[in-house]
């Protein structure tokens, strides 16, 4: 749930998937087992999205982002990358990028990149090398921060040239579950309630637009999709707003996270947070 990072990450040297090897598991729910990340790639055959749901600090978790990105590349014919770190009104500057058009410092500096950009940068530079689509997609945050201060409403007094980079009006709060976690999650900074949980849904919604926008103009491609885990755990918050967009459309999902109890995992206690759980080492050195 972290967005735009206000603090300065610790620069780690990228690890490879050889180097972390003994520092993840992965769990596939359905079958009840842990698997490679061969086994894995092979069972996205009739996925259409991935929800990689990931905590923001875990460096094994984004050097499996790679890992899996680059397989999915390699076994399927067409793949896209979606990302929650990047916003709707910088997709041009992203595609000048990826064109080869716009140095790095001007790209990472005019997109916004995240503070802990390192972490990803592996995964924009192999879309550069290798022609494949970014997709900014989640909402810029000065209109976040609108949402926050007055309520989802407000989007609708935006100019219409504005309205270009958001999801079509008005934007529906999930209630139940996703808010009940929510809140949870708040604890004692409330900070408001409704209006940060009405953020939430409004990042919700732009990701899950942003998705479905792409796929209509690019048919037959699958999609991972990069999000803190929060948006998409138990299929909930985007995953659920995407599903409800199109129903059928076949999305798995993949919780990710360090994991306590890495040694001897309690993996029932995971299984309903996604199609499949990667708990890593909680004692590898985290981004920041």
């Amino acid at each position: 749930m972290k967005h735009l990072l206000a603090i300065i990450c610790i620069c780690l040297p990228f690890l490879t998937v050889a180097q972390t090897s003994q520092q993840y598991k992965i769990y596939d729910v359905k079958n009840e087992k842990t698997i490679s990340i061969d086994e894995l790639i092979k069972g996205l055959d009739k996925t259409d999205v991935l929800f990689f749901g990931e905590e923001h600090n875990d460096s094994v978790g984004h050097v499996l982002e790679m890992e899996i990105f680059k397989q999915m590349h390699n076994t399927y014919s067409k793949v896209a990358l979606s990302m929650e770190m990047f916003h709707t009104d910088v997709q041009p500057i992203i595609n000048e990028y990826l064109g080869g058009y716009i140095s790095e410092k001007n790209f990472t500096k005019e997109a916004r990149a995240w503070n802990n950009y390192k972490d990803y940068r592996p995964l924009i530079e192999y879309a550069k090398t290798n022609k494949l689509n970014v997709i900014g997609a989640n909402g810029a945050a000065r209109y976040s921060n609108m949402v926050s201060r007055s309520g989802l409403d407000v989007l609708n007094t935006l100019p219409k040239e504005s309205k270009f980079f958001l999801p079509p009006l008005p934007i529906d709060t999930a209630t139940g579950r996703y808010y009940d976690k929510f809140i949870k999650e708040l604890g004692s900074h409330n900070m408001g309630g409704m209006k940060i949980y009405q953020t939430q849904s409004f990042w919700d919604a732009v990701m899950s637009w942003s998705i479905v926008k792409y796929l209509k103009k690019n048919r037959n491609t699958k999609v991972l999709q990069l999000n803190g885990r929060f948006h998409s755990d138990e299929r909930l918050g985007t995953l659920a707003k995407l599903k409800d967009e199109l129903k059928k459309l076949h999305i798995s999902n993949l919780s990710c996270f360090p994991s306590t109890d890495f040694s001897a995992p309690d993996w029932q206690k995971y299984k309903h947070l996604g199609d499949y759980i990667i708990i890593t080492d909680p004692g590898v050195k985290k981004t920041f």
